[in-house]
């Protein structure tokens, strides 16, 4: 039985998570959005969630102290987690991979790049 895959989006843009959630829905996937890292971990909790797709600059709560707090959960260890930022440095990409990212993308992104990603770290 293929069960829907439920993907969160973090972002604290509403375009972006606008265009997330289109893209993802259109692929069959449902969608959790959260505006920022509090917003996402209080949603967290209470949804089945087996992906995450989250911002890294965001107020209230970064994308790193996000998946730093999620990966503290042991059930969490291995879900994957894309990084969606319109930062491409590589000491960012570091400290993202430190705290747990799976992927990134950079901003600008196109749809099929992105269904390319959650694909690829879904499988």
């Amino acid at each position: 039985m293929n069960k829907t895959k439920k993907i969160m989006a973090v972002d604290d843009s509403p375009s972006i998570r606008q265009m997330l959630s289109f893209t993802l829905k259109q692929a069959g996937y449902e969608v959790v959005e959260a505006v920022d890292g509090k917003d996402a971990l209080a949603k967290f909790a209470a949804e089945n969630i087996q992906m995450l797709i989250t911002d890294l600059n965001m107020p209230n709560m970064d994308g790193i102290t996000l998946i730093r707090e999620i990966r503290k959960n042991s059930a969490n260890r291995f879900m994957p987690i894309i990084m969606l930022t319109t930062e491409s440095q590589e000491t960012k990409r570091q400290e993202g991979k430190a705290a747990g990212a799976s992927a990134w993308i950079v901003k600008p992104f196109k749809p099929e790049q992105l269904l390319g990603v959650v694909r690829m770290v879904l499988a």
